[in-house]
């Protein structure tokens, strides 16, 4: 069989990277400039086009299994008297219906694999956390936290804070029988969390320079509101060797790896029916759970002041989204090893992929005019997460920055904004000046064009 390269396909698939409706069945017409394909051109990829049952549109099938359930639930199942369970059962069926309706209407997102229904059903999960969050913010802080009951009786009682501070001694001296006992007591659960975290992190913003920023930023986040949750009060080898350097960085660097892999991994892909051997089969069925291609993010963040602005959107968000993470647990007394606290990080890592690539597409596709609706979404959840801890929490949300802390922090923007207007607008009117001045001298009475990383930019593309 020949090997397709770039965007090379079977004759019976119109387009390999143009999105496909999985509904109609039908592909988009192409257009003169087709952005994924350009991302994708070097890719080593191929498509026979095939389209098995489970890909195309079943709205009929669906409309008649969904209605066999609801005549069993009203005609023959034993109705129960209890007010809560019913009630329980009812709102879930309503979760469950509005998933499916989503899932059958709801266009599919930039992930194909393994199927788009999956990442169509991520998406109305997010919308219905974001209704659950708009409920919550409309409650007071006390019934927030018994409605916490109706989901598990043993919540809605204050959390005891662990202190990560303490006695920072490394050696104790005074302990021969343990003398690294404090670094012992610090090791839990949270340690393998840092590290697979910032694996699958890594692979969700795609940029070692990126999540090495992010790494070092929520550590300086823990040092400035360390008074206001115990659990940030860490000792400096815990924040910058264990968790910056140990755990996060070696995440990263797995990560940067599981990158190399995929971006330079072979992706050619073949009907079940193409497939002579079952153990090719097999093979097959595993690889559906694989990306169907992989893009490499290139943000280029200095190339535009649009794109710098994009990057700190980014990064101020997903650092907002990690803070959410401690304070949103710390307002409504919710245990760090309760599901709903790992299903949050598990779903926000789910609709985190699916953001930022969206993300970066709005950045980078010239013709991409508006922002993706998952990218839309997470960012409304964080901001609601945020308004939450707020209003139930507003005595430790606003403990004012210790003195030191604030200098810092007022310093450091100072010299992000002085450093922005020196590379975006400084730099630029002395490369102007600069260029009269010699235009001048040397009789010229046209000027060269300005070098490439000066250009101002709101959209780029490569």
């Amino acid at each position: 069989m020949a090997r397709h390269r770039g965007n090379g396909v079977a004759n019976s698939s119109a387009s390999s990277f143009q999105p496909q409706n999985s509904h109609d069945n039908t592909n988009p017409p192409s257009t003169a400039h087709n952005w994924e394909v350009e991302k994708n051109r070097s890719k080593d990829f191929y498509d026979d086009g095939t389209m098995t049952f489970f890909w195309r549109a079943h709205r009929i099938l669906v409309l008649f299994v969904f209605s066999l359930v609801l005549i069993y639930v009203a005609l023959f199942e034993k109705q129960n008297d209890d007010v809560s369970h019913n009630t329980k059962r009812g709102l879930f069926a309503c979760l469950m219906a509005f998933s499916l309706f989503g899932v059958i209407v709801s266009p599919d997102g930039p992930f194909r694999r393994p199927h788009p229904a999956l990442w169509r059903f991520l998406f109305c999960l997010s919308i219905v956390y974001e209704l659950a969050l708009v409920f919550l913010l409309f409650q007071t802080a006390g019934d927030a936290r018994a409605l916490m009951k109706h989901i598990d009786p043993e919540l809605g009682v204050p959390l005891p804070e662990k202190d990560y501070g303490g006695s920072c001694v490394i050696y104790d001296e005074s302990n021969p029988e343990d003398p690294f006992h404090n670094i012992w007591d610090k090791m839990d659960g949270f340690v393998t969390v840092h590290f697979f975290g910032w694996w699958l992190k890594t692979l969700v913003l795609r940029d070692y320079w990126l999540c090495i920023v992010i790494s070092i930023m929520f550590e300086v986040l823990e040092y400035t509101l360390e008074h206001q949750l115990p659990n940030f009060s860490e000792c400096w080898w815990d924040h910058w060797i264990m968790d910056a350097l140990v755990c996060n960085g070696l995440g990263i660097y797995l990560g940067m790896k599981t990158l190399n892999y995929l971006s330079m991994k072979r992706y050619h892909w073949r009907g079940m029916w193409n497939i002579p051997t079952y153990r090719g089969k097999l093979t097959r069925i595993l690889k559906q759970f694989t990306p169907y291609v992989w893009m490499d993010f290139e943000w280029k963040p200095i190339s535009s002041l649009g794109r710098w602005f994009g990057m700190l959107g980014v990064i101020s968000m997903f650092l907002l989204a990690e803070l959410n993470t401690f304070y949103l647990k710390f307002v409504l007394f919710i245990p760090p090893p309760h599901f709903l606290c790992l299903g949050r990080l598990v779903l926000f890592l789910f609709w985190g992929s699916v953001a930022m690539r969206e993300t970066f597409q709005f950045m980078d596709d010239p013709s991409c005019g508006k922002i993706g609706p998952q990218s839309w979404l997470i960012a409304a959840i964080i901001v609601t997460e945020l308004l939450v801890e707020l209003k139930f929490d507003w005595d430790t949300m606003t403990q004012p920055l210790p003195q030191h802390m604030a200098v810092l922090w007022v310093a450091g923007l100072v010299l992000l904004l002085l450093w922005t207007v020196w590379h975006f607008y400084l730099q630029r009117l002395l490369w102007h000046a600069d260029q009269k001045l010699e235009s001048k001298k040397n009789g010229e009475k046209s000027v060269s064009p300005r070098p490439s990383n000066l250009r101002h930019r709101v959209k780029h593309a490569d």
